[in-house]
């Protein structure tokens, strides 16, 4: 599980993540960085899993599977950057293998676009 430090919680930074972030696509997610320049803080976290992507149960099994990835990720990352990732619909039916290899792909086209 992430730690509140690695956590976008409030709304502000999601918008201005999603809106100034690079973005880099992918057939079940899109992910948006943003590096704060001369930031030391901790790289936080968001995720955005819509209702198009399924029910409840499978929007929350998505959003899990994301937030263990992240978690996964954030040894590689360095620190001052912020996150979001955001489900598609086509992520309700990715396995695990596949989710991690778009999620890893992504992140890493957009830290290097945000550098």
């Amino acid at each position: 599980m992430l730690a509140r430090a690695n956590r976008i919680v409030r709304g502000d930074d999601y918008r201005s993540v999603v809106r100034r972030g690079r973005k880099s696509a992918t057939a079940h997610v899109v992910v948006s960085v943003v590096r704060h320049p001369g930031a030391t803080g901790p790289t936080r976290f968001g995720f955005i899993v819509a209702k198009t992507v399924g029910n409840a149960v499978t929007r929350n099994l998505v959003r899990r599977r994301l937030k263990a990835i992240a978690h996964g990720l954030l040894v590689d990352v360095p620190v001052g950057h912020d996150v979001v990732i955001r489900a598609l619909p086509a992520a309700a039916q990715a396995g695990w293998p596949t989710l991690l290899e778009d999620v890893s792909r992504s992140f890493a086209r957009g830290v290097e676009k945000a550098a």
